[in-house]
């Protein structure tokens, strides 16, 4: 059985007469890809935001690998990495130079030739930031994420954005990092994506989870409930055919 490294417990957000966040718990376990999904003013950034803390806590607990979230900031700071919606870096900064500022504030020495090579960024490392692409600033901000090596990885809607080769290379990357022990939380709205990357998914509306489980048995519990639609399966899709013809690498 899997370690729990996050446990959430009653967890509560309140702005003013609103409830942003209202008394949710749910753990995570080790190693897995754990999903966060509802749509917009669910409380899915805000719970993010908690758990990192960057949002003060109103009610209820978190403990990171059982370190309380709210008595031990710093600590759990050094214990998780954070991969923002939106990137941003010094135009004029080398790839280089910003793995070595980002390893430098964690105390760190790394290989900032292999981190780069990691995300596929090996050959830019003496690029300045200006130049990358939206899918390439993704990635180097995956990688600065990294330097200390979290135990637990955010990431806010990863992909938004990007070209079906970029989405489908950072898929890819998201299952490396996993692969490496790291535990991975991430939310999205593409939810054909957390079906194909997540082990378990929870689900939040009006500042509540409404369901959690993996993506295939809450499938086969709407199926159970009477779930009906007409069914026309392809052996594949738009994007498939896409892919296909331009190829699977990604662009500059």
């Amino acid at each position: 059985m899997s370690e729990i490294i996050l446990k959430v417990k009653k967890l509560t957000k309140k702005y003013e007469n609103k409830t942003a966040v209202n008394a949710i718990s749910f753990e995570v376990k080790q190693g897995e890809i754990f999903g966060i999904l509802g749509p917009n003013g669910a409380g899915k950034t805000t719970t993010l935001e908690m758990i990192e803390t960057l949002r003060t806590i109103d009610g209820g607990s978190i403990t990171v690998n059982g370190i309380d979230v709210a008595s031990h900031p710093n600590e759990i700071k050094q214990m998780i990495g954070v991969q923002p919606q939106t990137a941003a870096f010094q135009d004029k900064q080398k790839l280089s130079e910003i793995i070595e500022m980002f390893a430098a504030a964690y105390g760190e020495k790394v290989n900032i030739q292999e981190f780069l090579d990691d995300v596929e960024l090996g050959d830019k490392a003496r690029e300045f930031a200006e130049n990358l692409s939206g899918g390439q600033r993704q990635r180097l901000s995956i990688a600065a994420a990294l330097v200390h090596s979290p135990l637990l990885f955010f990431l806010d809607e990863p992909t938004t954005g990007l070209d079906p080769q970029a989405r489908r290379n950072l898929w890819d990357l998201i299952r490396s990092i996993r692969d490496k022990g790291v535990t991975v939380i991430l939310t999205t709205h593409y939810l054909e994506e957390a079906e194909l990357l997540c082990d378990r998914v929870a689900i939040m509306d009006k500042g509540k989870i409404i369901a959690l489980d993996t993506p295939r048995n809450l499938i086969q519990q709407l199926l159970k409930r009477g779930f009906k639609k007409q069914q026309h399966v392809e052996q594949a899709n738009l994007e498939d055919v896409f892919i296909d013809l331009t190829g699977k690498g990604l662009r500059d």
